[in-house]
């Protein structure tokens, strides 16, 4: 006895009439349609929504197999299998939507292993920055949308098993499913078959490659590099200070996006005129972060040692090394090697590898004005409170400063206000109530960030020419580097990692050097690229000592 004498659906069956109702065509086609969209819709930037663009499922052709192979073996499922199905496809169209969103808004792809563990972190900023009314919103919709698309796909899996009694509609699906591998198979063995229709990426596939990360993770695979050459004799800084300022999120888009530089013009004109006025001069270029839109760290340990750094485990690997750093090369020669860490609110046994003789975290920097941003305290706050503690200290030996400043950081807002009269930064009262109300009323567009994007870049950019007012005349090395861009949301899609940096100094052979190296003169750097961030140090180190 043949599957479909065994499986004949007649009308005289009542269960065989109650699903033929129940699977009609154009129920079936709705179902098909809702689960292929599930897996193959994309991102509408800069949005986190998403659309469809016609693609196929391979993934729901196979399913639609596999409906077809269950049903001839074991028959209707059980109400808590159909159930368990749409779970497991849910958990798939979670998959999908981190695939597609996180790339165009985020500006790369996540790491499941390493990322989420910083997913707290993220929930707790977002959190803090927006109001309490926009947050409970915010996971009202999440909850809602996740029970209505469990609903939804469980009654859209019920139809096409149900489908599974008629004899014409299963055939027909299993004809579909069958074409549709068979021309996946085909694209893939064949780059010359016509890519019709499109097959977006699997998700079992992000799926898989996220497993990769995890068994390498594990295995703990990583090799490191060797270290570039630490042994400079810095004599062309020779005491002077050097302040190395990673500027977060602070990217090549402020330049190579004409509507953001055209409206940053002014300010950017108003830092140089401040680095020329107070008595130095400045060169530029791109370098090629290790990162995008995040996980500053990996750009900071980057250029500190001199080795790439781009995920956890080289990252936890160097930590265990014993390596010569940019703080320790300078403490060789008689610096102070501090770091200014304003956003450090736990313990930062890195400091130890780096070699910083003392660092600075938020408790001690002891902020008491308004709260602005996750860490509460503001760049300008910072560089007062440096000058206060370092900077203006009598018979002092000259400094090597690390400062990544925190005023720039998604979401870019409330973006404090500049304050002149830089003495009242330490105080309680840093600004006035006009000000603060000001500041306080610029609430972020959560869809639109670039606006708040551009206005704390304003911000940074007015506080370092305020900063080089106060050091009129001064000897020092002034570095300024971006540690990323900005998330894809703000910098677009499949922008480049690189960032600007800027060396300010009156030692005018050290800029000399560095335009040999590549960099040009003034505010703007220029294309190509540098190379990679980790080249960057020993150029910097070449630059700063004797031939």
């Amino acid at each position: 006895m043949n599957a479909d004498s065994t499986f004949e659906e007649t009308n005289s069956h009542p269960l065989a009439m109650s699903t033929a109702r129940r699977g009609s065509w154009i129920a079936i086609a709705a179902a098909l349609i809702l689960l292929n969209a599930s897996l193959t819709f994309h991102n509408i930037w800069p949005t986190p929504g998403v659309g469809w663009r016609g693609e196929v499922s391979i993934e729901l052709a196979v399913a639609v197999l596999a409906l077809v192979v269950a049903y001839l073996s074991v028959g209707m499922p059980s109400g808590g299998v159909r159930r368990m199905l749409a779970v497991c496809w849910l958990i798939l169209v979670i998959g999908r939507y981190v695939d597609v969103t996180a790339p165009a808004l985020w500006g790369r792809t996540i790491n499941f292993y390493w990322d989420l563990q910083f997913v707290p972190d993220v929930a707790a900023m977002l959190a803090r920055a927006a109001p309490v009314w926009l947050v409970v919103l915010a996971i009202a919709a999440c909850v809602t949308s996740l029970v209505l698309a469990f609903a939804l796909l469980e009654r859209a899996l019920r139809v096409l098993w149900t489908a599974m009694y008629q004899q014409p509609q299963r055939r027909t699906l299993t004809c579909v499913a069958a074409v549709f591998v068979l021309l996946f198979i085909a694209q893939h063995l064949d780059a010359n078959i016509p890519r019709v229709p499109v097959f977006p990426t699997p998700v079992t596939q992000s799926y898989a490659r996220q497993a990769q990360f995890v068994v390498a993770a594990v295995r703990g695979s990583t090799v490191l590099p060797p270290s570039p050459s630490f042994s400079a004799d810095l004599s062309r800084v020779n005491g002077a200070d050097v302040l190395l300022f990673f500027v977060e999120s602070y990217g090549a888009v402020v330049y190579e996006r004409p509507d953001f530089s055209s409206q940053l013009a002014p300010a950017r004109a108003a830092l140089d005129a401040a680095i020329r006025s107070s008595g130095h001069d400045v060169v530029s270029a791109f370098v090629e972060s290790p990162t995008f839109g995040g996980s500053s760290w990996y750009a900071h340990v980057t250029l500190l040692s001199g080795i790439e750094v781009r995920d956890p485990d080289t990252n936890a690997l160097l930590m265990t090394a014993h390596r010569d750093t940019l703080p320790t090369a300078f403490a060789r020669h008689g610096y102070r090697t501090i770091a200014m860490m304003p956003g450090l609110s736990y313990p930062w046994p890195e400091g130890a590898f780096y070699g910083f003789k003392d660092i600075y975290n938020g408790a001690r920097l002891n902020y008491r004005g308004p709260s602005f941003g996750w860490w509460n305290m503001t760049d300008q706050f910072t560089l007062a409170a440096l000058d206060e503690h370092e900077m203006r200290q009598p018979s002092r030996a000259p400094l090597f400063v690390f400062f990544p400043t925190i005023s720039t950081h998604t979401p870019f807002a409330p973006r404090p206000p500049y304050q002149p009269d830089w003495r009242r930064m330490l105080t309680t009262r840093p600004y006035d109530p006009v000000e603060l109300n000001e500041a306080y009323s610029a609430y972020p567009d959560w869809l639109n960030l670039a606006p708040s994007y551009l206005a704390a870049v304003t911000y940074a950019y007015e506080t370092l020419g305020g900063y080089l007012q106060q050091h009129v005349g001064e000897d020092f090395v002034m570095i300024l580097i971006g540690d990323h861009q900005p998330p894809a949301l703000v910098s677009g899609q499949g922008v480049p990692w690189d960032v600007p940096v800027h060396v300010i100094t009156n030692r005018r052979d050290v800029l000399e050097q560095l335009v040999l190296r590549g960099f040009q003169r003034g505010l703007t750097p220029r294309r190509p690229s540098l190379g990679k961030m980790h080249t960057l140090t020993p150029v910097l180190l070449d630059a700063f000592s004797s031939p």
